[in-house]
């Protein structure tokens, strides 16, 4: 049998994947309803956590962050059996996820930390990506019953806090995908052009080489020039200031523009535009 706390949409999708894999479920929310309305689905509602936890093999936690991680969990702590695994699939920061580790060491009870880059899709339809890191026995230990939640199961290396981590970079780079694209929606309206169809440029005019390539390069300090930080400062020039002329407001761009001059300031103008990276 296994506890999972936390029911929202992430939590909801790993019970009721774990109901359709034959699996017994017990669910507690900080939200009583959200826990009962997956009854209809076969799972055990509680709503005391140390009942949910009574004979369970394991307990799987999806919540919002490291204080509602700790509020829940750090109360049962005498009424976890030594012989359950406690698996945390919330993202949380990397300082506090080793200072956990740590403490439920301590006690002599088994912790792992699998954050994941998955939707409520993916957790019903156990695609996706999970991480975990460590010694190699605590991969070892909790491989068989993440596989069959996720798609992929990646060791990111030794390093309690490591998946903590690379979940932070991974989720970084989406906010930053997306602020960006509101600026680049905002622009495209102003031309009379929709979001649908701006987004259209970008089934041609692939994106991945400025992850897979430019990318690559900045992590190597290779910044041989394939598009100048000069030329790719005037190109924001003329995105500010048609911009203006439209009365576009933008919030990401003007930043750009403050870091690519202060780049050009420390002497990387002829660099390539990944150069940015040094300063």
């Amino acid at each position: 049998m296994i506890a999972h706390f936390g029911t929202g949409l992430m939590g909801a999708g790993f019970v009721r994947a774990a109901l359709e894999r034959g699996e017994k479920v017990a669910v507690w929310n900080r939200s009583p309803e959200r826990a009962k309305a997956l009854e209809r689905y076969g799972a055990t509602a509680f709503t005391d956590p140390r009942a949910a936890i009574r004979g369970a093999e394991r307990i799987h936690v999806t919540l919002a962050d490291d204080a509602s991680v700790d509020a829940v969990l750090e109360p049962l702590a005498a009424q976890i059996e030594p012989r359950t695994l406690i698996i945390d699939h919330t993202t949380t920061a990397p300082t506090p996820t080793a200072e956990r580790y740590a403490r439920w060491g301590e006690r002599g009870l088994f912790f792992a930390h699998v954050p994941m880059f998955m939707g409520p899709k993916n957790a019903l339809e156990h695609t996706g990506l999970m991480l975990v890191s460590g010694p190699p026995e605590r991969d070892a230990r909790i491989r068989p019953f993440i596989e069959p939640m996720t798609g992929k199961l990646v060791n990111v290396g030794p390093g309690d806090e490591r998946a903590a981590a690379f979940k932070l970079f991974g989720n970084m780079m989406l906010v930053f995908v997306v602020s960006g694209l509101a600026d680049v929606y905002k622009f495209a309206r102003s031309l009379g052009i929709s979001p649908g169809e701006a987004h259209g440029l970008f089934g041609d005019f692939k994106l991945t080489g400025a992850v897979d390539i430019r990318g690559k390069n900045m992590a190597e300090g290779n910044f041989a020039p394939a598009w100048e930080l000069t030329m790719a400062r005037k190109d924001v020039r003329l995105m500010l200031e048609e911009g203006a002329r439209r009365g576009v407001h933008y919030d990401v761009l003007p930043e750009i523009a403050t870091f690519f001059d202060r780049a050009i300031a420390a002497g990387h103008g002829a660099q390539d535009v990944g150069a940015v990276a040094a300063i």
